[in-house]
């Protein structure tokens, strides 16, 4: 039941941001993810439209899917950390933070995974979909308090409607959201898992840029 007030969302979200230059659609074996990318986080924006050139999301996975949170794909925290380790040099390359009133994590918000690094700055090749849950007003205003963020009239009325995943706000960068293929979305998110969040099964997905 809860689909079709999602996908009515996704819907009106879309149209109210249709000046948004650059869409994206994430192929999978269970359908298409299509994506509008935000002109107003563009240091993100450039660095995923030069990997989709670059073809680093080729054939990539999603390889940590977690019901109700998040379905994130890409380079994987464990090989990312393996291959840094042998790195002489110690250089982490990274993306710094862009925190925008308008990109918060709400379901179907596209965002950039990262460490535990106190600047908040991102990997460079791992994205994430917040797939999300019910959000109340009560949880709003204890994490205005614990953490110091001020959500919007419009954050608050979005978060309380069809939920999310507020307390990431202000910590991960949100750079585009799903207009289309929502319904993918959470059935990917939905599919079993191991101990370690890896789909049963391997779940590729391709990233390729719309005209």
């Amino acid at each position: 039941m809860r689909i079709i007030p999602l996908l009515i969302f996704i819907l009106f979200s879309a149209i109210s941001l249709t000046a948004q230059t650059n869409r994206l659609v994430f192929q999978t074996r269970f359908g298409d993810i299509k994506v509008l990318l935000y002109d107003f986080t563009p240091k993100h924006r450039d660095l995923i439209l030069k990997a989709v050139k670059d073809d680093v999301y080729a054939r990539s996975f999603f390889n940590r899917v977690i019901a109700d949170f998040v379905v994130q794909g890409g380079e994987h925290d464990v090989d990312i950390a393996r291959r840094e380790a042998v790195n002489l040099s110690g250089v982490k390359p990274r993306l710094s933070p862009e925190f925008d009133e308008r990109a918060f994590h709400k379901v179907g918000a596209l965002g950039a995974g990262r460490d535990d690094n106190p600047e908040k700055a991102s990997f460079l090749n791992q994205i994430y979909f917040v797939v999300g849950k019910a959000v109340v007003e009560e949880e709003l205003d204890q994490l205005e308090k614990k953490k110091g963020h001020k959500y919007t009239q419009k954050q608050r009325a979005n978060y309380l409607k069809f939920g999310g995943q507020p307390r990431l706000d202000g910590d991960y960068t949100i750079f585009g959201e799903v207009y289309e293929g929502m319904d993918v979305l959470l059935e990917i998110s939905k599919l079993k898992t191991d101990s370690l969040d890896y789909p049963m099964f391997p779940v590729e997905f391709k990233i390729i840029k719309l005209d």
